[in-house]
């Protein structure tokens, strides 16, 4: 009888492990919208310590009756972070703007180029965005982004590369279906050829194939592709229940590895929405524009910059207010910034 019972409780306390495994997006991107199993336990707790680094926004404001609501939409940005030497925040590779509306089960999602032209009120001039976050952090990027689309960025999830590989390794690997067949050097120094067609890659392979972009016929257009593949591969993966048994494996990425200003009160309540809207085809939304290269007086020369068409700014920042329904926006679509060259 004993060993019935322990058999019961042991059963009952795998019942709970997994009523408080929760999903909380990573990048992925870079990115996405990724969500990491983030266990309850006392070492779930301990990454949340780690991980939890409010935006200076939510320190000024009063946050105290902040949350996730059941049917409340909400917008969440996803940066993948590169760390170089003598560094002090790094630089956004990847950038991923999502909007969430659990009450109409829609998920809309735009993939922001490194090299997009944006005006920076931090430097108070136009420059790459991806210059936002390496001389402000991820301050100066969200709000960099909430003047270029005029919505509000409620959350945020960033993550360094590093973390974002060790997380593909301990999920084991993802499919994807490569577009055309190319050549590249990975991390290693190792050379690696993709080939077209349905591919299963290692953390390394899929770091190097989500960031890959000069052998691309389309640019950063077929950059943005690839990384939404691999981010709705890698939920496939993370929603499967065999990843249970990877969950305390995840906690140690996640905790060294990545920082979002989501309370952890509010990670069920995420997940329970994520699990709703799952089923539910992502709207992928595109920024059109041109590439051009323009002399830089602090480099010393030319450089390579994305220009984004303002129509198509307008146009996706119209779904994305859409899609955002009853928010209240803090940033005025009227007052979207023009991205053409200054003097």
């Amino acid at each position: 009888m004993k060993n019935s019972r322990s058999r019961v409780k042991r059963k009952t306390f795998k019942r709970k492990k997994v009523i408080y495994t929760i999903l909380i997006s990573s990048i992925l991107l870079m990115s996405a919208v990724i969500f990491f199993a983030i266990n309850l336990s006392w070492e779930a707790k301990h990454a949340n310590n780690k991980i939890f680094a409010p935006l200076i926004k939510d320190l000024e404001e009063d946050t105290s009756t902040k949350e996730v609501k059941a049917k409340s939409p909400f917008s969440i940005l996803l940066a993948g972070i590169e760390h170089g030497e003598n560094e002090k925040y790094g630089r956004s590779d990847m950038l991923i703007v999502a909007t969430v509306n659990p009450t109409t089960n829609k998920m809309s999602m735009v993939s922001i180029p490194r090299d997009t032209l944006v005006y920076i009120e931090g430097l108070d001039k136009e420059d790459k965005i991806n210059h936002a976050y390496s001389n402000g952090g991820i301050n100066w990027t969200t709000d960099t982004i909430e003047n270029m689309l005029g919505i509000p960025i409620d959350y945020y999830v960033s993550t360094d590369f590093q973390g974002f590989q060790d997380i593909v390794e301990t999920l084991g690997g993802v499919e994807v279906d490569v577009p055309f067949t190319f050549k590249i050097q990975l991390a290693n120094f190792e050379w690696k050829t993709y080939t077209e067609g349905p591919m299963f890659l290692e953390g390394d392979e899929a770091l190097a194939y989500v960031r890959m972009r000069k052998k691309d016929p389309e640019g950063d257009k077929g950059r943005n592709e690839r990384q939404k593949q691999v981010i709705q591969s890698l939920l496939s993966e993370m929603t499967n229940v065999s990843m249970i048994t990877k969950i305390d494996d995840l906690i140690k990425d996640v905790g060294e590895n990545v920082k979002t200003n989501i309370p952890s009160s509010d990670y069920i309540k995420l997940a329970k929405m994520y699990q709703q809207i799952k089923g539910t085809p992502i709207e992928h939304l595109q920024l059109d524009g041109t590439g051009k290269t323009i002399y830089n007086k602090e480099a010393g020369h030319d450089l390579w910059y994305f220009i984004a068409d303002e129509n198509s700014i307008n146009e996706v920042s119209k779904k994305l207010k859409t899609n955002l329904e009853d928010i209240t926006y803090k940033a005025n679509s009227d007052e979207v910034k023009d991205l053409t060259i200054g003097n």
